[in-house]
Parts: structure tokens; sequence; C-alpha cells
């Protein structure tokens, strides 16, 4: 009597084969929409963007369709453009610094209370998401201006003699912007403090520590995942707002987006407006890579053989 047959791995391993490419194609069905509603409303006008950009202008508004980087050499060319391009940047660097300065222990103390109120103040934190930018930029007009709130009240109080500059100059667009992203910021960074144990902080202090060694050496590397991820929330926000730098700038602040704007509307010169969309794409590539280069040194740290020791 003859034994039966081991059965072959090609037998025992078909079914499981057949059941991933099932799995395969469910998952490939749900993504579907969304893939189509990215190329629908990202990569095509992208791709029509980068397309413009490589056309020249010409007299009266007109487009002459070809291939060329004679824009970018014209753009690139000028300093009125670098100018642009740097005040961008020290506009985004300007109000990163301040939102994170300000919304750091906001966060921070929001991500610690045992309270239970916590929801609710949490929800106060981000309750200026429910106003529109426009109203807010609005109300820091009349808050800034030379006869807003803030002048009125330090001539009354005999501070100063002159109204203080703080409106249709970039002092008062990083003003205004640091208020308007701060919710963002003080969400991100919530979130983003998920290593923070307050026991790690009561062994500090119970080895002697104090409270700033405890701050400097424990907290602080603990909770710069969640600083780093706000910083670059906070960075790409402001390196594309609008409103804020036209309305509190005044026509004085010239950034991308604002020029983008007039180039497109107002010049009616495409090809130019394109290439600063991609030059502005380009200045958020080089931001993400800083970002995510100085995510993996973080992780290098925690995770690392010296991470661990310290």
């Amino acid at each position: 009597m003859t034994a039966p047959a081991a059965p072959t791995v090609s037998a025992v391993s078909a079914p499981a084969a057949v059941k991933a490419r099932g799995s395969g194609r469910h998952a490939l069905a749900l993504l579907a929409p969304g893939i189509v509603a990215l190329l629908l409303t990202y990569a095509m006008p992208l791709l029509w963007v980068v397309r413009m950009s490589v056309n020249e202008s010409g007299q009266g508004g007109t487009i002459r369709q070809t291939v060329s980087f004679a824009t970018f050499a014209k753009v690139l060319g000028s300093a009125h453009w670098w100018d642009v391009i740097g005040q961008t940047v020290e506009l985004g660097v300007l109000v990163t610094v301040c939102t994170l300065v300000v919304s750091y222990p906001i966060a921070l103390f929001l991500a610690r209370t045992t309270s239970r109120l916590r929801g609710l103040l949490v929800a106060l934190a981000v309750t200026p998401l429910l106003i529109s930018s426009v109203a807010r930029t609005f109300g820091w007009m009349a808050i800034l201006g030379n006869q807003g709130l803030v002048n009125k009240s330090l001539t009354g109080l005999g501070l100063i003699d002159e109204p203080l500059r703080l409106a249709n100059n970039l002092t008062g667009v990083v003003i205004a912007s640091t208020e308007i992203y701060m919710p963002f910021a003080i969400l991100a960074m919530i979130s983003g403090f998920g290593r923070l144990d307050p026991e790690l902080e009561h062994a500090a202090a119970s080895l002697g520590a104090p409270r700033h060694t405890v701050f400097r050496r424990v907290v602080l590397p603990l909770t710069l995942p969640g600083v780093l991820t706000a910083a670059l929330l906070v960075f790409v926000l402001s390196l594309s707002g609008y409103v804020t730098p036209r309305l509190i700038g005044g026509g004085r602040v010239f950034v991308l987006a604002t020029e983008i704007y007039d180039q497109a509307t107002t010049a009616l010169d495409w090809p130019v407006a394109a290439v600063l969309s991609v030059l502005l794409l380009t200045v958020f590539g080089v931001v993400i890579v800083v970002y995510q280069r100085a995510q993996k040194v973080l992780e290098a740290r925690f995770t690392g053989p010296q991470g661990a020791r310290s």
C-alpha cells in the first residue's frame, strides 16, 4: 500500500497567492478614487504650470508656445526677483521662529497638563481656525495701524510721541502671520510630543538636576520632533501666504505669492508667473529635504547606541 503523495509547494502556496492578488486588486480599487483626484487637482495643474514656465511672453499679454528657458533666465537674471525670493524666505524664517517661540510653551503646557479642562483648553487654542484668515488680518490692520489700538494706547500713556510703524511693512506682516499660524503650530507640536514622559523628568529631578537642566537635557530633546514638524508646517504656510502680506504689507512687502498673483492677473505675464511658481515649489522641496535630514539625525540620536546610552 503506497502512502499518499505529499502536497507540492505550489499547491500549498497557490491559495495564498490568489488571496494576495485579490487583496492587491481590492486595495488598488480603494485607492483609485484618491489617485484620480490627485491627478486631476494636483498633478495636471502642476504639469501645466511647468509647461507654461518654458513658454515666452509677448506683447499685450500674448504667449509664445515654445520650449525655452529664456523666461527662467530673465527671472533669475533680475535683481528684483532675487530680492523677492530673499524677502519671501526671510518672512518664512521670521514667522517660523516667532511662532515656535510663542507656541512652544502653550503646546508644552497642554501636552503635560492633567487637568479635566485639558480638552477645553486645546479647543480654545485652536478656536482662531474657525475665523477666516482674511477677517483676522483685517483685525490686525485695525490693531497695528497708525490710529490703531497699539499706537493709540502708547500715545495715550505718553510712551511715544509719534505712531510706531507696525503696518505696511515686514514687521506688521510677521506679527499678524505669527498669530494666524499659531494654532497650526500648537496642534503639530502637541501631536509630536509623544516621546515626552513625565517620569523621565521626575527621574532627572530626583537625581539632583535643576529645572533648567531637566528642560535642556530631557524635555527639549524629546520634544524636538514635534518642534520640527511645526516648523515645517508654519514655514510652508508662510511661504505660500498671500492675504496677510498683501493686506498688512500695504503693497510694500513683495513675496512670491503676491508677485505670482500680480504677474498672472495684472501684468498678464503667465510665463513669468509660472517660473515664480516653479521657484516657490523648489524652495518647498529644499525645505522638505532639510526637514527629512534633521528628522533622520534626531531618529539616529534617539534610537542609535549613543542615544540609548544617553
